[in-house]
């Protein structure tokens, strides 16, 4: 039951982050915007236990996955920009 939480955890903050975050927004679709949503949940885990915020065997919560997840969107969309990575929404 606990991935599942994770999964629906997942795909609601990589909406939000979708929504609030300006640019194209690629990656698009179910799962990639999970993806996304996990990645910042990760993220701000990682972020938050290396600053002290939150003790080793805690996670990120909802607002913490949310703004990670806008954190990797933002990163996403800058190496897009710099054409370092290729964005796969935009092909010939």
């Amino acid at each position: 039951m606990g991935i599942l939480w994770i999964i629906l955890i997942g795909f609601v903050a990589g909406m939000i982050a979708r929504w609030i975050s300006p640019g194209p927004n690629d990656p698009k679709g179910f799962i990639l915007t999970t993806v996304l949503g996990i990645a910042g949940a990760f993220a701000a885990t990682w972020i938050g236990q290396a600053i002290g915020w939150y003790r080793s065997d805690q996670g990120a919560g909802f607002i913490g996955a949310t703004i990670g997840a806008i954190l990797v969107l933002f990163i996403w969309n800058r190496l897009v920009a710099a054409k370092v990575i290729s964005d796969p929404g935009n092909r010939p």
